[in-house]
């Protein structure tokens, strides 16, 4: 459970102390967690979500705009999407290890919802609407810039991955791509897929996630930094 140490300690991490602390508890509380505890439903983090979800895109798009003077807007529109789609920020979410503030209920606590990308993406985005409406513009506009916007050449790579490899392989000749599911473990409530890439028939990556589609995202990134090592 998250305690009033265990904020303070996220606080630490993210740099900033709530005026309002409920702001904070509630970006946290997912609905299991408030269903249990009897919290009203505006309790958990589902309408600050769809608050820090606009706060993201805008800064996302004002920070590409001005990165990409030159950059057409259907280039724009993809990378955005892929630097704050599900994986992406669930990517970001980890660096803070934000699954272990979250408040669950003990059913989605025990099937795995504490490291589950659709949770943790979600209370990402949850986070920024708190800090939005605590702070203000300038409270979430740092911390995305901090923690979505930070180290992007390596960030891109990983949340594009399965076009940078593309565009990777396309600049180099003509040459085949393929993503082969080679196997799934775990309960279907919490499977894990492992997926291989394959150039011209020959594996050259791998990968493992939730989806499939991160598992080939991970695959495909496992290949760009082996291919940059040849």
């Amino acid at each position: 459970m998250t305690t009033g140490s265990n904020m303070n300690e996220l606080e630490d991490k993210i740099g900033y102390r709530f005026r309002d602390r409920a702001l904070l508890k509630q970006a946290l509380t997912h609905s299991s967690f408030a269903n249990e505890q009897k919290i009203n439903r505006t309790g958990d983090y589902e309408r600050l979500e769809f608050l820090g979800d606009a706060v993201l895109e805008l800064v996302s798009s004002d920070f590409l705009f001005h990165e990409n003077p030159q950059m057409p807007e259907g280039k724009l529109t993809r990378l955005r999407s892929s630097m704050v789609c599900e994986p992406a920020l669930a990517y970001c979410a980890r660096d803070l290890k934000l699954g272990a503030y979250i408040l669950l209920g003990k059913g989605e606590e025990s099937t795995g919802g504490r490291n589950r990308d659709s949770i943790t993406s979600d209370v990402m985005e949850a986070l920024i609407g708190a800090l939005y409406l605590d702070g203000g513009f300038p409270a979430a506009h740092d911390f995305i810039h901090r923690f979505v916007l930070s180290d992007l050449e390596n960030k891109i790579l990983f949340y594009d991955s399965k076009t940078v490899l593309q565009e990777t392989v396309q600049a180099g000749g003509s040459h085949a791509i393929s993503y082969e599911l080679k196997g799934e473990t775990g309960p279907d409530h919490d499977k894990e897929f492992l997926v291989e890439v394959m150039l011209d028939g020959k594996t050259v990556g791998s990968g493992r996630g939730k989806t499939k589609k991160a598992a080939e995202q991970q695959a495909a990134y496992q290949a760009i930094l082996s291919l940059r090592e040849k």
